[in-house]
């Protein structure tokens, strides 16, 4: 089953990019697109994603502010700021905003797609852990279920 993606940056060829390469990718779909953190936040809430990528630096409100914003509101959603920063002082920044991972627009693509993999793989082992009861549940049936719903 594919994920549920948000994506927000204020560039256009970037954000239809992403988009691309996320579908043909077959484990992710698109559910919108934003040009701004503001308007990330609202489709957000209507859109309900499994995952939204952020640009750090957009118009009308920035990455930080509408991550910010997003944990308050969707606390489970996992954060990706996708960003052309990448100092250590934005990435402190952003994991204490509640952002799951910062990944630079200067690294290969392939980096986000697998960083996109893996916090929704981790999300979803830790809904199992918590719905299981079982402190014993092996590593091996969660990864079996893991492929079984085509995340990992």
């Amino acid at each position: 089953m594919a994920k549920a993606v948000l994506i927000a940056d204020d560039n256009a060829y970037i954000r239809h990019t992403l988009c691309e390469l996320l579908r043909s990718q077959g484990d992710f779909d698109i559910c919108g697109e934003a040009e701004n953190g503001k308007e990330a936040i609202e489709k957000a809430q209507t859109l309900d994603p499994d995952l939204i990528v952020l640009n750090l630096s957009m118009p009308v409100m920035n990455g930080l502010d509408a991550a910010r914003a997003l944990k308050r509101t969707m606390p489970g959603v996992p954060l990706i700021m996708f960003s052309e920063y990448s100092s250590a002082f934005s990435e402190q920044e952003a994991h204490s905003v509640g952002i799951s991972a910062l990944v630079s627009k200067s690294e290969h693509i392939s980096v986000l797609v697998e960083t996109a993999r893996s916090l929704l793989t981790a999300r979803l082992l830790d809904y199992l852990f918590s719905q299981s009861g079982n402190p014993k549940l092996s590593a091996f049936s969660v990864r079996k279920l893991a492929r079984a719903s085509s995340i990992a």
